[in-house]
């Protein structure tokens, strides 16, 4: 559609036009024919209507002498835009989700689409795997635009997210190695991981005392995408690895451990479990939903008085945080205990 008859008729304060005036603002430069597809385009989208009474022209395609002019059917500026963009930008860019948006996020993403619109031109889809920011710097010059900026958004706004070949890689782990721990033969190396900051800040410095090579800080569920960086990031390849686990005794905590344990053997550090389980149990966790598997596996663990005690406190919306253990029991546990 013509953006510059549109312009016109969207400022004309008068409804109504002459054929003559639409005439002239086409110029000589366009056919007789386009412009008469041009007005009947007008005429279907209800911008103008036929003033019968002013009669037609006598034309092989008829237009009439005047219109009316229907201002609120007129698109707004932005719209005329991506219209004429579907044209000119690369096939594989969609921009059908901005019809229904407004303004401000077309205005926001307009120079995003069109760096993408000539990488794609230039170079095509992506062949080859690439992490988010090196794809991000490739796209847009950003190396943060994908992860930080809501590119990603506007890649799966346009349709090009899944084309764009984008993999994440595991974060790298959080935790701390003994300096004093020292290898003999074929011993087994020990790693606890802990759920929570707090609680790796509360251990660490009692790392040195224990016969563990590494303390871990798990950070919640990420730890179950993370602990395959155990072998790269310590250089253990070929020595045997025995995980010990401590997160809070409530159903995530279960959960989080029944997930890690899935994917990378893990224990739970039973001694700092069965030191909270002689606490009162603390509440505030209802809305928390059991993963029956999860707790019937972490059941097997602990001793049949120990299971009772763990079910009928989860089960009457009770847990255990971490933090219920003090820094000085917290060190006192780890050194004394027997960890095999």
């Amino acid at each position: 559609m013509d953006n510059t008859i549109l312009s016109f008729l969207q400022a004309r304060k008068k409804k109504t036009i002459l054929l003559s005036e639409l005439e002239q603002l086409v110029g000589g430069q366009t056919s007789y024919e386009d412009f008469a597809l041009i007005i009947n385009a007008l005429e279907q989208k209800g911008i103008i209507t036929a003033v019968k009474q002013q009669g037609y022209n006598q034309k092989t395609i008829p237009l009439a002498n005047a219109y009316r002019i229907f201002h609120s059917k007129i698109p707004a500026d932005y719209l005329q835009e991506i219209e004429r963009l579907h044209f000119t930008l690369h096939p594989l860019i969609k921009l059908e989700a901005y019809y229904s948006l407004g303004a401000s996020e077309w205005e926001n993403d307009l120079p995003y689409i069109l760096l993408l619109n000539d990488f794609l031109k230039e170079k095509g889809l992506p062949t080859n795997e690439a992490t988010a920011p090196e794809r991000s710097y490739a796209l847009v010059g950003d190396e943060k635009w994908i992860d930080e900026k809501d590119g990603k958004k506007l890649l799966e706004r346009v349709g090009l997210w899944s084309g764009m070949k984008i993999v994440y890689l595991p974060e790298p782990l959080m935790l701390a190695v003994n300096q004093l721990w020292l290898p003999q033969g074929e011993e087994t190396s020990l790693h606890l991981v802990v759920e929570n900051k707090t609680t790796f800040h509360a251990l660490l410095d009692f790392l040195p005392d224990t016969n563990f090579y590494s303390l871990i800080y798990g950070a919640g569920w990420k730890i179950t995408a993370d602990i395959f960086m155990l072998d790269k990031q310590l250089g253990l390849k070929n020595r045997k690895q025995c995980i010990y686990y401590f997160g809070d005794l409530d159903y995530e905590g279960v959960s989080i451990w029944h997930t890690l344990n899935m994917r990378y053997p893990a224990l739970p550090a039973l001694p700092f479990y069965s030191a909270l389980l002689s606490r009162p149990a603390a509440r505030g966790k209802e809305n928390q939903v059991c993963n029956e598997e999860a707790l019937a596996h972490f059941l097997t663990c602990f001793s049949a008085p120990e299971q009772e005690i763990i079910r009928d406190i989860l089960g009457n919306g009770g847990y255990y945080p971490q933090e219920a253990l003090s820094r000085m029991e917290l060190g006192a546990i780890w050194r004394n205990a027997s960890w095999n």
